[in-house]
């Protein structure tokens, strides 16, 4: 049976960390690699894990780039700290263990919780991430958000959920909201995008009515018309901040 290494990314995450590695405590080995947390998420994570590594934040994948190489097992899973592996995805992972594959990396469906009751509409009722490969053929994309895990070979689709828990309370969202859509902005102007004014008018809406109309965001009740009036919001301030960067006097995107 092949082995298993667990990444945790963690920076003040002492209200999820406890139910994150409580759902991974199976793992061979399970690594926190910590952005210097000045909460309790350390303490947490003691009682669970040795393997608790220091390092400066920068973005997701600098983070993840920089630990995959120190695990020390055949295969790698990535779930961050509001994220929860649910009985039926760890029993299907110990299936690949345990039976061999002849994938390098798999896909792995995604329930996501918003305000605690999970969302079926708005688009992310197909949401999948690409979480589970073999060591040395996988690494992140050089993206600052949206970050991709780029798999040498064949991939897979795991069908059990990773449970993810975003956006308990509107004041974590704001937490990542302004760094998020400042990331989003660099991403572009890395791609030569200059922000026109067509992108700030038309690109929100357009995102509002894609997720709230098309992908039926309103079968979600008010939890939807939240997450797609932010969503529009976060295009928007993107866009905005890709402008302003660009041709307001001051100090680069950071």
């Amino acid at each position: 049976m092949e082995r298993l290494t667990v990444i945790v990314p963690t920076y003040n995450e002492e209200v999820n960390i406890r139910d994150c590695l409580e759902s991974v405590k199976w793992a061979d080995e399970v690594i926190v690699v910590d952005s210097f947390s000045t909460d309790r998420t350390r303490e947490i994570v003691r009682e669970y894990t040795d393997q608790v590594l220091k390092h400066e934040y920068v973005n997701p994948a600098a983070q993840k780039n920089w630990v995959i190489p120190q695990a020390t097992c055949d295969w790698i899973l990535i779930v961050d700290a509001d994220e929860r592996v649910s009985a039926e995805l760890k029993e299907e992972i110990l299936a690949v263990l345990r039976n061999g594959s002849r994938f390098d990396g798999y896909y792995i469906k995604r329930v996501n919780y918003f305000l605690d009751k999970p969302i079926r509409h708005c688009g992310w009722e197909r949401d999948k991430v690409l979480r589970l490969f073999r060591k040395g053929r996988g690494h992140y994309s050089n993206k600052w958000v949206h970050e991709k895990l780029i798999i040498k070979g064949k991939v897979g689709i795991i069908k059990s959920p990773l449970l993810h828990y975003t956006f308990r309370s509107f004041d974590r969202y704001f937490e990542k909201f302004h760094r998020y859509s400042t990331w989003g902005a660099r991403d572009l102007a890395n791609q030569g995008k200059v922000g026109r004014w067509y992108h700030i008018l038309l690109n929100p809406p357009f995102r509002f009515f894609k997720m709230f109309i098309l992908q039926r965001g309103f079968l979600d009740g008010y939890r939807g018309l939240i997450i797609c009036l932010m969503a529009s919001f976060s295009v928007f301030l993107k866009y905005a901040k890709l402008w302003e960067s660009l041709n307001i006097k001051k100090a680069p995107l950071s």
